[in-house]
């Protein structure tokens, strides 16, 4: 039998109870979680080959992962601290 290697981009979202929750976007629905960065990375891989195997005994289309991703900075303005009347007369 034949392999194929299938590239997903995989999101890992810090919880602030701890771990991590996993997304995967171009699988909808594939979400996991992981008590540890690495644990979450085996999850992952767990829940993408799931997903595949769900995909493939259902006659789905398996989704390909063309997406590009890349961090982005955002300028925000920051107002001046307001002034309360108190500091007004110090």
């Amino acid at each position: 039998m034949k392999t194929k290697v299938l590239n997903y981009n995989v999101v890992f979202t810090p919880e602030p109870e701890g771990g991590f929750t996993v997304t995967v976007p171009a699988l909808r629905g594939c979400v996991t979680y992981g008590k540890t960065l690495i644990e979450a990375k085996a999850m992952a891989q767990e829940a993408i080959e799931l997903m595949i195997e769900t995909l493939e005994d259902h006659g789905e289309p398996i989704p390909t992962d063309n997406s590009l991703i890349a961090p982005m900075a955002v300028l925000k303005k920051i107002p001046p601290k307001s002034r309360t009347k108190h500091s007004i007369y110090a």
